[in-house]
């Protein structure tokens, strides 16, 4: 696991360097007839001097094999594998340290025979591939493909003009029938997609969205018009933002500032300690690797923020935070530096970096610190992507914009890391075994074991996997900390303790604070009598699941009646009234007559739950939500698969599942990826007030909400007297 993270960074790192999009392979597909009913569909991939391809059986230890993926369908089925062919290499890869099958030069064939029984359907799929050349790999790339079956021709095959006609009339009857779809009234009603829904309200006007084949629009005039310009006056600050490049840099800077007070970025600091301690020689050599240290953190920065917001999409920094597969990689390697801090293992470098490191010795391993910035910036992601997702979409109207604020931000994040790595030789004068030093190494080693659940946490809730609740999260950390202070008083003893005959006044004081701690995160199962929850500890806030997320507490009850009308509606925090569709929400005010509040949301978001916990639990708060709006909690990391995929209109990408879907909404209406933002409309889709975004403090948040419903109130009363 450890080998196959360190070859993820690799090629990520360095795909971020490169200046341009490099297009080193470019594919063709065509469709040969066999006989009868069977075809050949081939795909030949076009390579530039000096890249390579890998073989579908080539190991997954090292580069990732091409892939073919092909969409269900009972109108073909294939015959056998996919077939290869090409000038092709087999042998231990220096690149990968691992033996690999590759393909050095062009053109290579992959073939799959099919045989056919509906020609009007075409075959479609997508295949997945990787290129490298000497010294670099870009990242695994997704080519959709798509096969339209000709119908055979006299000469091919011996049939007969009966058997072809039928095949005639099934296509004009597909088209036709496409047609009379493409005209129809008739909308679709699906209650997780809702693409067409048509408004259950009797009145109230349509709630849907606008399609053309899987191209979805979700773009909604009336919030276009009244995001800039609401119908109240009220809510966030309307502030002049001064679009110079030197102040985009200070915002990014500051952003940067209140990174470094995440979780995610202060357990890095002791392996970069121990890393620069290894490898300065002197002084000199370890200010200058500082140095690079510090321009490299700012340089992945810049090019990863860049690269993905270019090529991937303004939500791909939120995405990263929530990811399962990122989140639950970060799991693991924090279990692993927390098993290293205890003693039982050191942490290396593959020897391959090494050896690599070594070559280049007289150069100051620049490789090997590169590489460690690296690690900082993907496992800080986690934290710091929604800090900079609404930062890099609002810069993006200025084409340097972007780079300005990763700039800054990552010149914030580098500064103090590259200061403290300057002085690496402070910590070769203490301790190499026992005495303080380890028993501190000892103890981040439990504040990671800590830390890793909150990834897991992020990964749990965003799969709905339902091995992580509340109640577990909580009792596990209790544990933790529990075990933590019986090590500090002496009771518990790793590999490279000493045994401690007296404790000293900082270690009695540690202890003692822990102690407290341990006694304060159990206070974390008290109940809350009004909400019927737990009750939310302001230090655990954005770090444990929400308490709603439980496993022994009664299941809330909702009212049945609107259950059966709405699916989606249910209970989200602090035991509210919600709808997790907007649609669905948007119809239910409708009838009602009540404002809408949409709250973009997300299952990993740290400041979703901040407010959640500390802000709605509030009675005035709590009051607002539940009896005067209608709240409409919309998840941008949800992970669930949409019943196909889509296209968005406007931003030109794929949306494959439910977060993506709200995240596309989210982006398209309001130039916003980054959560929460909250945002108080009427019924009929006209923005009350300035959106907010997160601010702590309950009584502005009430004065926020009562902005919205006197607003609400005003607009009714004109509409009323305009309809007189």
């Amino acid at each position: 696991m450890k080998k196959t993270f360190l070859l993820v960074l690799t090629f990520l790192s360095i795909y971020s360097l490169q200046a341009q999009l490099l297009e080193p392979v470019k594919w063709d597909f065509t469709i040969e007839p066999v006989s009868g009913n069977e075809y050949n569909l081939k795909f030949t991939a076009k390579i530039d001097e000096g890249w390579t391809i890998y073989s579908q059986f080539t190991s997954d230890d090292g580069p990732v094999p091409t892939a073919f993926e092909f969409d269900p369908g009972n109108h073909f089925e294939r015959i056998e594998g996919v077939k290869e062919e090409g000038k092709k290499k087999q042998g231990m890869d220096p690149l990968f340290g691992v033996e690999v099958i590759k393909y050095i030069k062009g053109p290579v064939y992959f073939t799959q025979k099919v045989k056919v029984t509906d020609r009007s359907k075409p075959i479609t799929g997508y295949l997945t591939f990787m290129t490298c050349d000497n010294e670099r790999c870009l990242p695994p790339t997704d080519i959709d493909f798509s096969f339209d079956i000709p119908a055979p021709s006299t000469s091919d095959a011996k049939v007969s003009e009966k058997e072809i006609t039928p095949v005639t009339e099934a296509v004009e009857e597909v088209a036709v029938e496409e047609a009379a779809e493409e005209n129809a009234t008739v909308v679709e009603d699906d209650s997780l997609l809702q693409i067409k829904q048509e408004a259950i309200a009797g009145s109230g006007g349509d709630c849907y969205f606008k399609m053309d084949g899987n191209v979805i629009d979700q773009e909604v005039p009336t919030i276009r018009e009244t995001y800039t310009n609401p119908i109240g006056d009220c809510g966030e600050e309307d502030v002049a933002r001064d679009q110079s490049l030197l102040w985009t840099f200070v915002l990014g800077f500051l952003g940067g500032l209140v990174a470094l007070l995440t979780p995610c970025v202060f357990p890095m600091i002791p392996l970069t300690v121990s890393f620069f301690t290894k490898s300065s020689k002197d002084r000199s050599s370890g200010i200058k690797n500082a140095l690079w240290y510090g321009a490299s953190i700012i340089i992945i920065y810049v090019a990863i923020g860049l690269m993905i917001t270019a090529f991937f999409g303004e939500d791909a920094l939120q995405q990263l935070s929530t990811d399962w597969i990122a989140n639950t990689i970060f799991f693991v390697v924090f279990i692993a530096f927390a098993i290293s801090f205890f003693g039982y293992y050191e942490i290396t470098l593959p020897s391959s970096w090494s050896n690599k490191t070594d070559q280049m010795a007289d150069k100051g391993g620049l490789i090997g610190t590169f590489f460690m910035a690296f690690t900082l910036a993907i496992v800080s992601f986690s934290c710091t992507g929604p800090i900079i997702g609404s930062a890099l979409v609002e810069s993006a109207t200025n084409k340097l914009g972007p780079f300005f604020v990763m700039l800054g931000f990552s010149s914030a994040l580098a500064l103090p890391f590259g200061l403290f790595a300057a002085f690496p030789g402070w910590l070769n004068s203490l301790p190499k075994s026992g005495g303080w030093m380890n028993s501190v190494k000892v103890v981040l080693g439990f504040l990671e074991l800590a830390l890793a659940l909150k990834f897991l946490s992020v990964a749990d809730m965003t799969m709905h996997w339902g091995i992580l609740p509340y109640e577990i999260f909580m009792g596990a950390w209790v544990i933790i900390f529990a075990l933590t202070t019986a090590y500090l008083f002496g009771l518990i003893k790793f590999p490279h303790d000493s045994p401690v005959k007296k404790l000293s006044p900082v270690r009695g004081a540690f202890a003692v604070l822990f102690l407290g701690l341990t006694i304060y995160l159990a206070t974390g199962f008290g109940k809350d009598d009004r909400s019927g929850m737990y009750n939310s500890l302001a230090l655990m806030s954005g770090l444990a699941p929400p308490a709603h997320y439980n496993l022994l507490l009664p299941e809330p009850e909702v009212d049945p009646a609107i259950k059966a009308r709405f699916p989606s509606f249910t209970k989200c925090a602090n035991n509210i009234d919600c709808f997790k569709d907007y649609c669905e929400g948007l119809s239910y005010a409708q009838e009602v007559g009540k404002p809408v509040m949409v709250d973009f949301t997300g299952y990993g978001c740290v400041n979703c739950r901040k407010t959640e916990e500390h802000i709605w639990v509030v009675e005035d708060v709590w009051k607002k939500l539940q009896n005067d709006f209608v709240l409409v909690s919309l998840y941008t990391d949800d992970r669930a698969d949409l019943s196909e995929v889509l296209v968005s209109k406007q931003r030109e990408t794929k949306l494959r599942n439910v977060g993506n879907k709200w995240a596309d909404f989210q982006i398209v209406n309001f130039e916003q990826n980054s959560q929460p933002l909250y945002v108080m409309m009427t019924p009929d889709q006209k923005v009350l007030a300035a959106p907010r975004g997160y601010k702590e403090g309950a009584k502005d948040y009430s004065e926020f909400l009562e902005c919205g419903l006197e607003t609400f109130k005003s607009y009714n009363s004109d509409l009323l007297g305009s309809k007189e």
